[in-house]
């Protein structure tokens, strides 16, 4: 006798799916269907208003909190890692290294800001250092300090060919790259090649803080493809 193991909550969660794309294709088809495609005026006022709470917020972290990590929205002011016990010290998120300006410079370029994008990166490149006794989410500073910085890079070369902007550029944000990069290499260490959830900048995986930390994380694993690959 063979016995089917079904999953009748994924089954119901696919049924509604295929239900909903099929209703969607029929309306698209239907000309008396009240549903309809947004207006270019719509699409416009949700841009705006998007753009709008990306200034809001980046502008309250750099007049607020930078160098900081992040902003307390609450207090307003900068989170750093270390100073007090928080959100950053108890997942090591934090590293003291800006994150907020480097995650932000990608979307500053979707925004068309380049005087704030060129602003950006002459900071990062002038005082960001990864030269820190911390110890940092492998998969947070891959996706945010290391991918930032590799976008950064790209979009800075892009806009110093197609624009004329950054002329002083050099590859300062690539080589910011390359070093925070080598500084995760030691959490790959493993038998298994999935890396140790975190590391020490300076020291790798012979910190102290670090003897008894046998964690590991299969998803957050496979999400170092982009960055690390």
């Amino acid at each position: 006798m063979v016995i089917y193991c079904i999953n009748f909550p994924l089954i119901w969660k696919s049924l509604f799916f295929v239900a909903l794309l099929t209703e969607i294709a029929q309306c698209s088809e239907d000309p008396t269907s009240t549903l309809k495609s947004m207006s270019k005026e719509e699409k416009n006022d949700l841009k705006e208003e998007a753009r709008d709470m990306f200034y809001h917020a980046y502008r309250a972290y750099m007049e607020n909190a930078y160098p900081a990590d992040e902003l307390m929205p609450l207090t307003c002011a900068g989170r750093y890692r270390g100073s007090h016990a928080s959100r950053g010290d108890i997942d090591d998120t934090l590293g003291n290294f800006s994150l907020t300006l480097i995650d932000s410079l990608d979307t500053l370029a979707v925004v068309g800001d380049l005087t704030e994008f060129e602003h950006a990166a002459k900071l990062i490149t002038r005082d960001v250092s990864f030269d820190s006794d911390v110890v940092v989410s492998v998969f947070e500073t891959n996706i945010r300090v290391l991918g930032g910085l590799l976008s950064g890079h790209i979009l800075a070369e892009y806009f110093q060919e197609r624009a004329g902007v950054l002329r002083w550029y050099r590859g300062q944000l690539l080589h910011l790259a390359k070093d925070i990069g080598y500084r995760l290499l030691p959490a790959f260490n493993t038998t298994t090649g999935i890396p140790h959830a975190r590391v020490n900048l300076r020291y790798g995986l012979k910190s102290h803080k670090l003897e008894w930390s046998q964690e590991t994380c299969t998803a957050c694993a496979g999400t170092m493809v982009l960055e690390m690959a």
